[in-house]
C-alpha cells in the first residue's frame, strides 16, 4: 500500500518538539497535521510515523501519534524497527500482543 501524502508530510515534519521548547504555533501546526490523517494507517505508514515521537509526550500529541500507529492492521504484532530507544516506541512494544 502506498504512503498517503498527509502521512508523508507528518513524517517529514520530524520529531515532536519537547514540552519545554514547543511554541504555541508549533503545537497548533502539529495538531493540524495529525488531524488530517484518517485512520486506519497502513502498516508501512505506522512504521514511518515512529520517527515522529519526540523526547516526551508533547502535551498529549505523542498519545495521538501512538493511537494512529495502533490503528494499523498489524499494530498488535508488528516489530517496530525505527527509533527503538524512544520511550513511546518502547511503549508500543509493551502494548503489542506477545509473539507466538
Amino acid at each position: 500500500m502506498a504512503i498517503r501524502r498527509e502521512v508523508e508530510i507528518l513524517s517529514e515534519a520530524g520529531p515532536l518538539p519537547s514540552e519545554d521548547e514547543a511554541t504555541p504555533e508549533e503545537l497548533e501546526e502539529w495538531e493540524r497535521l495529525l488531524k488530517q490523517i484518517v485512520e486506519p494507517l497502513s502498516d508501512d505508514e505506522a512504521q514511518l510515523l515512529l520517527a515522529t515521537f519526540g523526547p516526551d509526550g508533547c502535551f498529549g500529541l505523542a498519545w495521538f501519534v501512538l493511537h494512529l500507529i495502533e490503528s494499523a492492521p498489524g499494530a498488535l504484532t508488528a516489530v517496530y524497527v525505527d527509533n527503538v530507544d524512544n520511550e513511546w516506541v518502547k511503549l508500543l512494544e509493551d502494548r503489542r500482543s506477545p509473539q507466538s
